[in-house]
């Protein structure tokens, strides 16, 4: 067996230090201040409770997690609608590469700046409504910013490249024969796509399906700033829990929730690619 040089072990050993330190005790530090009281004073009591996470049945949080539900499933939807053909063109474009660039390129730029470049376009003195007025379209500023329309926009806008890179290196690997096979045996473009193209990049659409819904449900600073107050989602009420309602314990409890959801839709990808790379074997991809 080959021994491993000084320089391996010490990056392995500054690797593993750095994921304890800023992984692994922040995130136990957040379940256990989720098993205690708050203490106004000190934030939280070292007293065993579990009446934060029966908090987490209330209507109050039940209806602020069905509305970012709303939003995430929205979300997800909208970004697959506008990637899936975009991420198709992109795989058989001989200008993939430049396509690819643009759309990694939003993520030089902070995604906060990105949001605040959305306010000049949404507002009522901006770029859009002063445009459609000029135009003599309208003849009032259209109320598009502070609406649910104006977090959806954003949300999308965010998070549509995390659904195109996934979609994108699956259709990148889609035998093509396959699709040619279908139109010899007589099927539609709709037959093609549902029978043959979907199934084939099932794991692309549920990674990207993942990657669009969990920071949905996280992000904070989009429905703060494109929504205003009337759009109170997971991330806003877990950030208030924090800074605002000082209740740590009932703030690391809803932290720790999404965590074991973001756990469940992992397993939910591992077990659908799974059974692709099962089907593909036994032949019975596409029947």
């Amino acid at each position: 067996m080959t021994e491993r040089s000084p320089f391996k072990n010490a990056v392995v050993a500054v690797v593993c230090f750095w994921i304890v330190l800023f992984v692994f005790l922040p995130n136990l530090m957040v379940v256990v201040t989720s098993f205690l009281e708050r203490d106004p004073d000190r934030f939280v009591r070292p007293v065993f409770s579990l009446a934060h996470y029966r908090e987490l049945f209330g209507p109050v949080f039940l209806h602020i997690l069905l509305r970012s539900v709303v939003y995430a499933l929205a979300t997800t939807a909208v970004c697959l609608v506008l990637a899936y053909p975009f991420a198709f063109a992109m795989a058989r474009s001989r200008f993939r590469r430049l396509l690819l660039i643009l759309v990694i390129i939003p993520f030089w730029t902070s995604s906060l700046i990105r949001t605040y470049a959305l306010i000049i376009l949404l507002k009522a003195n901006g770029l859009i409504n002063t445009c459609l007025m000029g135009l003599g379209l309208i003849h009032e500023p259209l109320p598009m910013l502070y609406t649910d329309g104006a977090v959806l926009i954003g949300l999308v806008y965010t998070l549509l490249p995390f659904m195109i890179l996934p979609l994108y290196a699956s259709l990148d690997k889609l035998d093509r024969c396959l699709v040619e096979a279908g139109y010899d045996l007589g099927a539609t473009r709709w037959q093609v796509l549902v029978h043959i193209m979907l199934p084939a990049t099932l794991p692309g659409i549920i990674a990207g399906s993942i990657l669009v819904f969990l920071p949905t449900l996280g992000l904070f600073y989009i429905p703060d700033l494109l929504g205003g107050a009337k759009a109170m989602l997971v991330g806003n009420f877990i950030k208030n829990q924090f800074l605002t309602a000082h209740n740590w314990p009932f703030g690391s409890a809803a932290s720790l929730f999404l965590t074991l959801m973001m756990g469940a839709m992992l397993y939910a990808y591992w077990a659908s690619v799974r059974r692709f790379s099962a089907d593909t074997a036994e032949g019975r991809l596409g029947r």
